[in-house]
């Protein structure tokens, strides 16, 4: 898991192991390019990737 992602591990752990890696990838790129707080950026980029995960699940 990404260090800057750490504090928010608890969020993290009851999604689907491909779930957490696209949210981890998304959360950073949200924080480098839109300069959100972490706290923010993890929130939106676990919707983003659940709503990934469905939509490649079917």
């Amino acid at each position: 898991m990404d260090w800057m992602f750490e504090d928010f591990k608890t969020d993290l752990d009851g999604l689907n192991s491909k779930v957490r890696e696209k949210a981890l990838e998304i959360a950073k790129e949200l924080v480098e390019k839109k300069d959100l707080p972490a706290k923010e950026a993890l929130q939106e980029a676990i919707i983003r990737a659940e709503e990934w995960f469905y939509d490649i699940e079917g």
